[in-house]
């Protein structure tokens, strides 16, 4: 048994791939996905589901790693922005070299932080430096690095 991906539903799913892709060095695993029919309605369902979307690899795990899938279905249920402590998933998690230079570089390609950097010394573990942050569609972002 092995980790496969985590998906994100995306209202603009080709803007928030280049998101990933420009901030987090992310790389598309081809085919562009384009699917609909009875298979995909009988998998999730999802009566006359359609989607288009694509897999990221990401970064750190070699060409046979873990992947952020993110697609856009024709029909979307919005929702409320989620806060960190709300139930189920939360959060996605980048180790990362430098935090702070990460969180600019996510600002500069359009996501926002949702907390303050923090630095903490979590005894016999080391230095944890982290921040919550969100991507352009409000999806929550863990940034942390450990010294």
């Amino acid at each position: 048994m092995r980790f496969a991906h985590t998906n994100i539903v995306s209202t603009k799913w080709k803007e928030l791939v280049n998101f990933y892709i420009q901030t987090f060095n992310c790389m598309i695993v081809p085919p562009i996905r384009n699917q609909s029919g009875e298979w995909l309605e009988k998998g999730t369902g999802l009566k006359n589901a359609k989607l288009q979307g694509v897999h990221l690899l990401l970064p750190g795990y070699g060409e046979k790693g873990p992947t952020l899938e993110i697609y856009q279905y024709e029909e979307i249920e919005h929702n409320d922005a989620v806060p960190p402590n709300k139930r189920g998933y939360g959060h996605i998690a980048f180790e990362v070299r430098n935090v702070y230079e990460t969180l600019a570089t996510l600002q500069e390609n359009g996501g926002s932080a949702y907390g303050e950097v923090t630095i903490k010394d979590i005894e016999g573990v080391g230095e944890l430096t982290f921040i919550y942050a969100k991507d352009p569609e409000g999806n929550l972002i863990e940034l942390q690095s450990w010294k």
